[in-house]
């Protein structure tokens, strides 16, 4: 089944479209303290140089929230205050300007703390992410479906939804995760064809990165090559910079992010003649001070070379003491294989755009 994520309704987080048909932002959350200005402002800015378009962080007191004016000041991506159980913490967070809040309603208290959150929202202009997971659904709704299932996700959804409809709030993302990779994509499936909503996709609890980032691939990628999710957040246990490539690298798989170079290399095999898996990793390094649309494959030898490589830009292809640098599928040139590196980012760089 394709859906169209530019049927979902379309919000503006500090100047960051997301649904209606927008580019699909990568979000990222801080490890830092809130309340440290100075480091939570450090590693904001080192998410921003990876990538990150939108950045979260924990508000879990009046502290925190205080500093979000002086983070929000000296941040340059839209920020997003994770409030739990204290609705004033939310209404100070709007006080100072964050550009999105993320609640359960739920567990905020009854509903006028509910419609409190919600005045101030409206009338600031910050939309609401409902966070629902597993380990947040009601308890009347998991004794109801035995469990966090993904139909007690969506009824959980629509409760919290509700609440803030109600109080003529729409200005709505949802995300529905849960840890377990096919629940979660039932679950989102069933959201994106019951909300009008922009949909916050992730897997929840995914792990260190090895583990973590392909969860998260299978989970994200399939959803997103459904025509699902409108903003992502790859959860890892992890320093959140491998969040943010995990994210980007996502996006290109699925082909929704052209923005820098694609690296394709094809796997080793008894043919090789070369250190192919040395080359690719050099490749690849390398690869990160460039800012440009271009696809550069690396191949192993000459059955994986040139032919099979041609829609690359450019491209390197070992073969017995030798190698093949291509562009467009045509050799231009044959070189010692220590030379090939070196000749490939010349190639590149005497084309650099201008």
């Amino acid at each position: 089944m394709m859906i169209s994520r530019d049927k979902t309704r379309q919000i503006s987080v500090g100047g960051v479209k997301i649904g209606g048909g927008a580019l699909v932002p990568v979000q990222s959350m801080c490890t830092t303290k809130t309340k440290d200005t100075k480091a939570t402002i450090k590693q904001i800015l080192g998410l921003y140089e990876a990538g990150c378009e939108i950045i979260r962080l924990a508000v879990p007191d009046m502290e925190s929230a205080s500093a979000l004016s002086e983070i929000k000041a000296n941040s340059p991506i839209p920020i997003v205050a994770d409030i739990h159980f204290d609705y004033r913490l939310a209404l100070e967070a709007a006080l100072r300007g964050v550009d999105k809040i993320r609640i359960n309603p739920g567990n905020i208290g009854d509903k006028s703390k509910v419609h409190e959150v919600a005045k101030q929202c409206k009338a600031r202009g910050i939309p609401i992410r409902i966070g629902v997971n597993s380990g947040s659904v009601p308890k009347s709704v998991l004794e109801k479906h035995k469990g966090p299932t993904p139909q007690a996700l969506i009824e959980s959804a629509k409760i919290h939804a509700g609440l803030l409809e109600e109080f003529d709030f729409e200005d709505i993302c949802l995300s529905l995760k849960s840890s377990s990779v096919t629940d979660t994509i039932k679950a989102y499936k069933l959201a994106a064809e019951t909300f009008k909503y922009p949909l916050h996709i992730g897997v929840t609890e995914s792990g260190t990165v090895y583990n973590g980032v392909i969860r998260s691939a299978v989970g994200i990628g399939t959803l997103l090559c459904m025509g699902i999710g409108d903003t992502l957040r790859v959860s890892l246990t992890a320093d959140p910079e491998e969040e943010v490539k995990a994210g980007i690298a996502i996006l290109k798989a699925a082909d929704l992010r052209k923005a820098g170079p694609r690296l394709i290399s094809c796997p080793t095999c008894g043919r090789t003649e070369i250190d192919l898996i040395s080359l690719a990793r050099e490749v690849e390094s390398r690869l990160d001070g460039i800012n440009r649309n271009i696809t550069v494959a690396v191949m192993g030898c000459v059955v994986n070379g040139p032919g099979e490589a041609k829609e690359a830009d450019y491209g390197i292809a070992g073969g017995k003491d030798c190698g093949l640098l291509f562009k467009k599928g045509e050799a231009v040139a044959k070189l010692p294989v220590s030379e090939l590196s070196d000749a490939l980012f010349e190639l590149i760089e005497s084309e650099r755009e201008i």
